[in-house]
């Protein structure tokens, strides 16, 4: 028997009575997952497919291409492989073409690379922590000054550069190359967006009350909270330098300075002469390739270390 007050119009079978309130309309009860529209769905899938294969069908080819023959190479369809491969073949011819020159240009790319984007992420991040955490008359218009450094191509600062570091003699060295690449604008830009979003006033300023300096409070505390955003910096830096053709096209002389972009066009110079450099220079490209996506897979795990660390920190 239900009991209800005096005046009260509830029925004693009424849902109301034993039932829990409904949720309000347009309110997504918790666990329940939000379903996309089926053709949104497709759409957006088939977009990322398509650009997916887009950029994946260069890198495939070249390494299919790698495993063939010269006759091969234009005799075949173009990603398929043929029916005899030889890919040890060609990379035995790679690196020991001239001397084993191949060898040389992967060590100078590898040094450019990777001590120009670890220079450049560590000023950037020093910059973009700066200008995110400290106040100093001037620091939006000097932020303005270096994230217009972004907007500048390199073709048009490359014979500044050239007549500059000829000056003082240093054209045709590694430090032609390396100079250049250790200043990253889009570094400092990407330093100060993270150090604003990751880098809590209140943490730096514990670290005061408790002694630490400046320079220890940005070594020690900020690089770690930073620290997918450094991961992310030295990764764009090292592919820009790796990539880069005009810089050093402009700036060395000798064979046994340049890097693998370079050497590969000193090859590919030769194709008239001799067919048999066009394999030497698809498979020096797929094993570069092959050089930057395992970069890249080793790289992954400090994003996601990071991340998740966040994630659990309370």
């Amino acid at each position: 028997m239900v009991t209800t007050a005096p005046g009260s119009t509830t029925a004693p079978n009424s849902p109301t009575a034993s039932a829990a309130p409904a949720a309000a309309p347009g309110r997504v009860a918790r666990g329940q997952r939000i379903r996309q529209p089926l053709v949104s769905t497709i759409v957006v899938n088939g977009v990322l497919v398509l650009a997916a294969i887009y950029f994946l069908l260069p890198i495939l080819w070249v390494l299919i291409a790698a495993t063939k023959s010269p006759g091969q190479l234009f005799n075949s369809f173009g990603l398929w492989f043929s029916d005899s491969p030889q890919a040890w073949q060609n990379l035995v011819a790679v690196f020991t073409q001239d001397g084993g020159i191949f060898t040389t240009w992967i060590v100078n790319s590898v040094i450019y690379s990777a001590v120009g984007a670890f220079v450049a992420m560590v000023i950037s991040a020093a910059c973009g922590y700066a200008f995110a955490k400290y106040v100093f008359r001037g620091r939006e218009t000097l932020f303005s000054i270096v994230l217009g450094g972004v907007l500048v191509p390199a073709t048009v600062i490359a014979l500044p550069l050239y007549f500059l570091l000829n000056a003082v003699d240093l054209t045709g060295t590694y430090w032609a190359v390396l100079l250049p690449s250790m200043v990253s604008p889009f570094g400092v830009y990407l330093a100060r967006i993270h150090a604003n979003a990751a880098v809590p006033d209140e943490v730096i300023e514990a670290a005061r009350i408790d002694g630490a300096g400046d320079l220890r409070i940005f070594a020690t505390i900020a690089t770690r909270m930073l620290m997918p955003a450094l991961v992310t910096i030295f990764l764009f830096q090292f592919v820009t330098i790796w990539n880069n053709y005009l810089l050093p096209l402009v700036m060395l002389n000798s064979p046994r300075t340049f890097p693998l972009t370079l050497g590969l066009t000193l090859w590919n110079s030769q194709t008239q002469r001799d067919p048999m450099f066009y394999q030497l220079v698809v498979t020096g490209s797929a094993v570069s390739a092959i050089l930057l996506v395992v970069l890249m897979i080793s790289l992954q795990r400090f994003w996601k270390a990071d991340l998740t660390a966040g994630a659990t920190k309370g």
